[in-house]
Order: C-alpha cells, then sequence, then structure tokens
C-alpha cells in the first residue's frame, strides 16, 4: 500500500498565492465560465492567466508610451 504525502511537505513545494474575492457582471462570469469549460481547466486560472497577459501586454505599452 502506497502512503499519501505528508501534506506539509506538499505545501512547502507549492507557490505562495494570494487569494482574492472578484465580483464581475453575470454575462461576463458566464463567458469566463464557458471558456474554462472548453479548456477543461478552472474558472480560477482563466482569470490568473488573462490578468497575466493584461498585465504583460500594459507593461509593453507603458514602456513604448512612456506611463511606466
Amino acid at each position: 500500500m502506497m502512503k499519501k504525502p505528508d501534506r506539509k511537505a506538499m505545501k512547502s513545494q507549492r507557490t505562495s498565492l494570494v487569494r482574492a474575492s472578484i465580483s464581475f457582471p453575470p454575462d461576463l462570469y458566464e463567458t469566463l465560465e464557458g471558456i474554462a469549460k472548453q479548456k477543461k481547466v478552472s474558472l480560477a486560472w482563466v482569470v490568473r492567466d488573462a490578468a497575466e497577459r493584461y498585465v504583460a501586454s500594459d507593461g509593453k505599452q507603458g514602456r513604448e508610451g512612456g506611463h511606466l
């Protein structure tokens, strides 16, 4: 019988994350849920991915436009 991994050991291997509560208009939430189902990922993954892309894009625009 295989031994379960120690939860403390597993937790220390994970990247530290910050939890946030976000409210969306119903139509946007439904769209995000649809994307998550289509990609077979969590809604949280879709939101993180979108946020990362937004920050990367905004950073590029900021350097070009002198905003940063």
